[in-house]
C-alpha cells in the first residue's frame, strides 16, 4: 500500500504512518501566487492500493473549503496516474451535520461532499465519528467506513477514571445512540453497571433552549460524550445541568475538538472535570495553559492504522469497532 498524507494533516498523517511502520509516500504541493495551487504524487502508484490522508477541519493557515479542493485535486491525480484502489482517509470530514432538511429548500451538504468525492473516481472513503453515521453511508455509493471512538475512550476511562458510580450523557437527544453503544463498550470493561441520560436541546434561529435531563445522576461521575466540540456551549450547559442535579464530577467527550469563539473559558469551566479529545483536529485555537490544565488528548492514530490495514488485506472492521463477537 502507499499512504500519501496532505501538508495540512501531516503531522497526524506521520503517526498514522508509524503505526502502519510504513513510510509516508512523497509528493508535491505547491502555491502559486494568485490563489492556485498543484499537487502531484512525486513517486509511481500504478496498480498500487493507494490511502490519501486530509483532515476537512479549518484553521487561520487554511480553510476547510481550500482543504477540500486541494484533497480533491490530488485524488484526481491519483486516479490518473493509474493507483489500482483509492481510498480518501477524512480523520474529521467537513459538511456532515446537514444531512437531513429542517427547513424548506435545505441544502443536503453530505451528499453534495459525497458526490464531489466519488467524481475524482474514489473508491472507499474513511472518516471518524461522523454526525450521523447512516446518512454517511447512505450518501456514498462507494463503502464508506465509518470509524468510532467508544473503544478509544472505553479504554481510556477504564486506565485514568476510577470514581464511580459512572453514567454515560448525551448532551442531545440526537446523540442517545452515541452515548449508549459507549456505555455497552465500556460496561464489560469496567464490570460494572453504568448508568444514562440525556439533556433536552432545541435549536431555532441559532439559539438553544431547554433544561430538562432525563436520567439519575445524583452522587455519579458523568461522562458526556458528543461527536464534536465548536464553541463547547453544548458541552458546558450538559455539565452545569449535571452538577444542578447532584452529579460528583462532569468529563465531556468528544472525537473532534475545533474550540472556536470563547472555548478556552468554556473548557476551563470549573463545571468540566476535564474535557477528552483525540488528536484529529488540533486544539491550536485554545490558550496552551488551558491545553495543558484541562485537555487530555487520546490518539485516533492507532486506530486508522489498524482500519488501514484491515482494508487493505480486505479484512472486517467489525471486531477493531465492536469486539469479538
Amino acid at each position: 500500500m502507499k499512504l500519501f498524507s496532505l501538508n495540512a494533516s501531516r503531522p497526524f498523517g506521520e503517526k498514522v504512518a508509524q503505526a502502519l511502520g510504513i513510510p509516508l509516500a512523497e509528493h508535491e504541493e505547491r502555491d502559486f501566487e494568485d490563489g492556485e495551487h498543484k499537487m502531484r504524487p512525486l513517486e509511481s502508484v500504478r496498480g498500487e492500493d493507494v490511502y490519501v490522508l486530509q483532515g476537512l477541519n479549518g484553521d487561520p493557515a487554511q480553510g476547510v473549503n481550500e482543504r477540500l479542493c486541494r484533497l480533491l485535486f490530488f485524488l484526481g491525480a491519483i486516479r490518473d496516474a493509474g493507483a489500482g484502489r483509492v481510498t480518501a482517509v477524512i480523520p474529521y470530514i467537513a459538511y456532515a451535520r446537514k444531512d437531513r432538511r429542517t427547513q424548506s429548500r435545505d441544502p443536503l451538504t453530505s451528499r453534495y461532499l459525497a458526490m464531489l468525492l466519488e467524481a475524482m473516481g474514489l473508491d472507499a472513503v474513511m472518516a471518524l465519528d461522523i454526525h450521523n453515521p447512516a446518512a454517511f453511508q447512505n450518501a456514498f455509493r462507494c463503502p464508506a467506513y465509518g470509524l468510532d471512538t467508544r473503544r478509544l475512550f472505553a479504554e481510556h476511562i477504564r486506565e485514568h477514571c476510577g470514581q464511580r458510580p459512572l453514567v454515560v450523557a448525551s448532551p442531545d437527544p440526537g446523540g442517545v445512540k452515541r452515548a449508549q453503544g459507549f456505555r455497552e463498550m465500556l460496561e464489560p470493561m469496567l464490570g460494572d453497571n453504568i448508568g444514562s441520560a440525556y439533556m433536552e436541546k432545541r435549536r431555532s434561529g441559532g439559539k438553544v433552549s431547554g433544561t430538562l435531563l432525563a436520567g439519575e445522576v445524583e452522587g455519579a461521575t458523568v461522562l458526556v460524550i458528543d461527536d464534536l466540540i465548536s464553541s463547547g456551549g453544548t458541552l458546558l450547559r450538559a455539565a452545569q445541568a449535571c452538577l444542578n442535579r447532584g452529579a460528583k464530577a462532569v468529563y465531556g467527550l468528544a472525537a473532534h475538538g475545533h474550540f472556536i469563539g470563547n472555548a478556552s473559558s468554556v473548557i476551563s469551566d470549573p463545571a468540566l472535570s476535564k474535557v477528552i479529545v483525540t488528536d484529529t483536529v488540533p486544539p491550536s485555537r485554545l490558550d496552551p495553559a488551558v491545553v495543558r490544565r484541562h485537555l487530555e488528548v487520546v490518539s485516533a492514530a492507532p486506530l486508522f492504522a489498524e482500519a488501514i490495514r484491515r482494508v487493505h488485506e480486505n479484512g472486517s472492521l467489525t471486531e477493531l469497532l465492536e469486539g469479538p463477537t
